[in-house]
């Protein structure tokens, strides 16, 4: 099927699919359109990154899954025929190159897709490229798992189809232990945590299924080790939904979100989750899976919907099935949530986030030059909460006369030894932001709070409208005591509703009526895109550092910094001053 695509095509199917998606012409989710977005924009704009895509070598692996032959179900004995969404992701996998040396792009892909659309075989026809056809000597490929009973689950897949093809089954060589081509000492096996399986490999490609299924992330973590010296290796995720927040496999579906969203870059990372969607008013609000008491949110028992999450519905995956599923789901309430998240792609424990992208990215982005701002009061906010991860020091500058936009000023700090490990760890681009100046990396392996304090006394003698600095005393006290010494006035400003829910409010307010000036600061971005909530019984609110995503430090320091302006502004005039005195 790749080949006659390529012949039918104007363009290649993975740019073709991407087409026709952001057209509007195949219905899909949110994010299935993003990266899609995504692939159109870095054609036109990847070469400024040293990034080209080859439709030639995507072309060569489609051609490569012509030779195989499905084993199992409805098509048995046929062709492997690629689907257009498929393509997208192959393609995109295998097309997608550096210009330095030709290397491929992508080292991670996460692709999150409901059960029964054929995710697993699609990814066990590309370990048998990465084995047979990929040109790597010494190719080490892997089925990876907790269990080695969940490994062989692909590795099953992938063994039928290579000995059901005849072209590809006279390559190899099969044994007990696994798949083996002996000229190129390339092999391709199942491994697991189990019994120290997962040590000493040297890791060409690794299949990585059912990814909701790993209570930790040690298979990641092993397999990506042995990657480190191969030139293009790829760790290849497959996964169902799950309902765990604290898992790898939430971890990877927020860092997918994130990239696709455009809040952080990742030009190694490929992403594809195809789920359905709430409506815009609900997005705005900052859900990320339909509402079930909105009624223009998708809704999973809608069939309209269905192949957002399942894009091989009607070819791959039979509409009966599907009906069967949501029928027994409304008529067994206990069985609803596995049904919405393996069929449908829903976290059924999906958290709510706070702020809108959309009201952030539309807010001004170009402070004024802190020249202008030397003399505008201003308030400070001080956020040490660990001295083993970012620190959060912020200016906030409230309307003035001539600028009726809050204006934020923000400094982050990181130890200098920790950056590289987060960076591969949590795939957050720390080193980068260093470089661009967003933050300052302190010497050693937790923060120095001496530069910390060097800097806020620096920005008091600079600013000279500021006024007073709010800190939560957790891990601040003897920087406050320190600063206090030096002529700054210290407000201890702990975080709890009482204290933060007003300016919380404020802020959102703000953010909604697009007045804050934030200067398109990337960390306080990704900080805002971070927040979750903790609210009380009388309906007020805070960030919620425990059940938010990643960190927030940047927020929490700026609603510190309001706090103090909030409760420093100057009272409205009395309505006598204004209007005069009725008389009756």
């Amino acid at each position: 099927m790749g080949a006659a695509a390529i012949t039918n095509s104007q363009t290649d199917p993975a740019t073709d699919y991407a087409t026709r998606v952001v057209a509007g012409e195949v219905v899909a989710g949110g994010l299935v359109r993003l990266a899609c977005e995504r692939h159109l924009r870095d054609l036109a704009d990847g070469g400024d990154r040293g990034l080209y895509f080859d439709p030639h070598a995507a072309a060569r692996v489609f051609r490569f899954f012509g030779f195989l032959r499905h084993t199992e179900g409805a098509f048995a004995g046929k062709r492997f025929a690629l689907m257009p969404w498929q393509m997208f992701i192959v393609g995109s996998l295998f097309g997608w190159r550096h210009k330095r040396g030709g290397a491929r792009r992508f080292r991670t892909a996460y692709v999150e897709v409901a059960k029964g659309n054929g995710k697993t075989p699609m990814a066990a026809g590309v370990g048998l490229y990465g084995l047979t056809a990929d040109n790597e000597a010494g190719a080490q490929v892997f089925t990876a798992a907790t269990t080695r009973d969940q490994a062989a689950i692909a590795y099953h897949d992938a063994t039928n189809m290579a000995a059901a093809s005849p072209e590809i089954a006279a390559r190899i060589s099969f044994s007990a232990s696994g798949m083996a081509v002996v000229p190129t000492r390339s092999f391709f096996r199942p491994v697991s945590s189990e019994k120290r399986g997962l040590d000493g490999k040297r890791v060409h490609m690794a299949i990585i299924d059912e990814l909701h299924e790993h209570a930790s992330a040690i298979v990641v973590d092993k397999m990506r080790a042995g990657t480190k010296a191969r030139r293009q290796a790829l760790i290849f995720e497959i996964t169902n939904s799950g309902y765990d927040r604290n898992t790898v496999c939430y971890a990877h579906h927020e860092l997918s979100s994130r990239i696709l969203s455009g809040i952080i870059s990742n030009d190694s990372w490929f992403a594809f989750i195809a789920a359905l969607d709430p409506c815009t008013a609900c997005a705005a609000a900052g859900r990320t899976a339909p509402n079930d008491d909105c009624a223009d949110c998708d809704d999973w028992r809608d069939e309209r919907v269905w192949v957002k999450a399942n894009p091989g519905l009607d070819t791959i995956l039979p509409r009966a099935y599907l009906r069967e599923q949501v029928a027994e789901a409304v008529a067994m309430p206990s069985k609803e949530n596995i049904v919405r998240r393996l069929n449908f792609c829903q976290w059924t424990e999906q958290a709510v986030r706070w702020l809108a992208m959309t009201d952030w990215d539309a807010c001004p982005k170009q402070t004024p030059g802190e020249e202008q701002l030397r003399r505008r009061i201003c308030y400070g906010g001080l956020d040490l909460s660990t001295k083993v991860d970012l620190a959060a020091w912020a200016l906030v500058f409230p309307p003035a006369p001539d600028d009726p936009n809050w204006v934020f000023v923000l400094r982050f700090f990181v130890p200098a030894d920790n950056v590289r490990g987060r960076v591969e760890r949590d795939h957050v681009p720390y080193d980068s932001w260093i470089r661009a100046g967003y933050i300052t990396a302190t010497p050693g392996n937790v923060c120095d709070y001496d530069v910390i304090e060097n800097r806020i006394v620096a920005d008091a003698k600079y600013f000279r409208g500021l006024q007073e600095v709010g800190f939560d005393p957790w891990n601040a006290t003897h920087t406050a005591n320190h600063l206090l010494a030096g002529g700054l006035k210290l407000i201890e400003t702990r975080q709890g509703t009482a204290t933060m829910s007003e300016p919380s409010k404020e802020f959102e307010a703000i953010l909604r009526a697009k007045k804050i000036n934030h200067g398109g600061n990337p960390v306080l971005r990704w900080n805002a895109s971070n927040v979750s909530l903790k609210r009380d019984h009388n309906d007020n609110y805070m960030p919620d550092k425990e059940r938010s995503t990643e960190r927030i430090d940047g927020i929490v320091a700026a609603l510190i910094a309001m706090a103090r302006a909030i409760r420093n502004r100057p009272a409205e005039p009395s309505v006598y001053q204004t209007r005069g005195i009725f008389r009756l």
